[in-house]
């Protein structure tokens, strides 16, 4: 008797679980990424200290990658899901604390997402809470100050009518990252929280979204380099994206936080089918925290003071006409740059995470690929224009791309004597050494490209994509970049001759999605 009542309360049990089951719908979706890259992004071929020539183009030629993606929904209504997404990966092929060595067994699993999507009962407001997907508003091309990165928020959208909604969200990109060491206070003023609202307005052919955004920097939230520190990673965040190179100088002040604003314009019309036109206005805008002594390049012992304030703009535009060959269509875009006098701070707009794709070398991220040419750049204190055929195809299932893009920058070449925007032209101690910077003089922080207004780049694009089955695409992707960079303006900068090179780039990719 006993064994059958225990055989039944374990039927139950799995009667009651399949039940609870069968409750919930689980799909499933991911993409399986392969890429090979052959190229060269290094800006300069050799460096001269006064001392002889030193080659600077010592990186890996080629390049293999992989990821895996997958995401998993738990969908129990309309109403309410759930969805998990992780990724294996990028693993490049080789290394080993990426798990693509001998033996594979690198941990490289990530959580990239993971939230909640449910609508208030009785009304139609929808609420995401968790670590998900943010892009602010954009047109013309992909955002310029929030775009495509996961971050943990909360985000409400309401849909007024089928011409009006609006969106709300609080998202904390940073947070608890700070610590000064055994006996200090630990995660004291080191949150980024960020409040925005935009409007989303469709009419008949025409579709318009103005957006605001505020945001408070706790002075720790970047703060990362002495003894027993630790934090965020500045030369990867979004300490130096919001202000100019400042050393101390936003811990060492009595401000608290730092306050930032941005706005923007997108502007889609579609009325005029098959001509598509995009307009985008940004304005962005973050308080000064402090001033700090910036060192004059072309004097070692002499220094200026300036200003942590950042404050700048950007407009870009597209314009293109559907035809039955192909997509034939113009680009271009304006952002300020930086004027020579530092006390006034830096005037190109600050940003949280950008990636232009107007062009394919020094501007989309293909990051399963060799990752030697992908940039991922923003547009601040440049201008471009371009002209480009998307969809051109001959051959059923495949395209092409083509594109020219001729950019230059906006930034007075004559603050370049001080060196506020360059924190890793300095060596452990504190000292200036152009070494540091020798295989990429002209990259901001390792991430951006400083261009200024004697310096300009051409670049040639021809990508093409072919779909081999219904789920399996294949792209080959072309660029070559003639560099014309300024090296006399950038020698006197840094004390050293630079003897410059272009940049090329071939990305293979393969993209199994299901």
């Amino acid at each position: 008797m006993k064994k059958l009542t225990t055989l039944a309360l374990a039927a139950a049990m799995v009667m009651g679980a399949a039940t609870c089951a069968s409750a919930i719908d689980f799909k499933a979706k991911g993409q399986w990424q392969f890429g090979f890259n052959v190229g060269d992004s290094t800006m300069t071929n050799k460096v001269n200290l006064g001392n002889g020539s030193h080659h600077t183009d010592t990186n890996d030629i080629f390049g293999a990658r992989q990821r895996v993606r997958l995401q998993l929904d738990a969908v129990a209504s309309e109403a309410l899901s759930g969805t998990v997404f992780f990724e294996i990966g990028h693993q490049r092929w080789g290394q080993g604390n990426s798990g693509a060595a001998m033996g594979a067994d690198g941990q490289v699993v990530k959580v990239r997402q993971a939230y909640l999507d449910w609508v208030v009962p009785q009304t139609d407001l929808k609420i995401r809470m968790g670590i998900q997907n943010l892009s602010l508003p954009s047109a013309a091309g992909d955002g310029n100050v929030l775009d495509n990165t996961d971050t943990a928020a909360i985000v409400a959208s309401y849909q007024f009518n089928e011409n009006v909604g609006a969106t709300l969200m609080w998202a904390r990109p940073y947070n608890d990252n700070f610590s000064y060491g055994s006996g200090r206070t630990n995660n004291a003023l080191d949150n980024v929280d960020l409040f925005m609202l935009s409007v989303p307005l469709t009419f008949d052919g025409v579709e318009v979204t103005p957006w605001v955004m505020y945001g408070m920097i706790g002075k720790n939230a970047f703060y990362n380099g002495e003894p027993g520190e630790t934090g965020v990673n500045t030369s990867e965040a979004l300490g130096n994206y919001l202000y100019g190179y400042a050393k101390d100088a936003n811990r060492n002040t009595g401000k608290g936080y730092a306050s930032a604003f941005w706005f923007g314009l997108p502007i889609k019309v579609t009325a005029f089918d098959p001509l598509n036109v995009e307009l985008d206005i940004n304005y962005g805008y973050v308080s000064k925290m402090g001033r700090y002594d910036a060192i004059n390049m072309y004097d070692l012992n002499k220094s200026g003071r300036a200003s942590t304030q950042r404050e700048g703009w950007l407009v870009k535009a597209l314009v293109e006409y559907k035809m039955d060959w192909g997509t034939p269509g113009i680009f271009g875009w304006y952002a300020s740059g930086d004027d020579k006098n530092i006390k006034n701070g830096s005037e190109r707009m600050p940003y949280l995470y950008a990636e232009q794709k107007f062009t394919s070398m020094l501007g989309e991220d293909v990051a399963y690929t060799g990752g030697h040419t992908d940039m991922k750049l923003s547009l601040d204190g440049s201008w471009g224009i371009g002209l480009q055929v998307k969809d051109l195809s001959f051959v059923e299932d495949l395209k092409h791309t083509l594109r020219v893009a001729y950019y230059g920058g906006t930034n007075d070449h004559k603050v370049l004597r001080y060196a506020y925007f360059a924190d890793n032209m300095f060596n452990d101690r504190g000292q200036f050494d152009p070494r540091d910077v020798m295989t990429n003089p002209w990259a901001m922080n390792k991430k951006d490209l400083y261009l200024t207004d004697k310096d300009s780049i051409l670049e040639f694009n021809v990508n093409s994509y072919y779909q081999i089955y219904e789920n399996l695409k294949m792209g080959l992707e072309l660029a070559y970049a003639v560099n014309m960079m300024d090296s006399d303006t950038w020698s006197k900068a840094t004390g050293a001759s630079y003897s410059r090179q272009d940049m090329w780039s071939a990305d293979l990719t393969f993209t199994y999605s299901f």
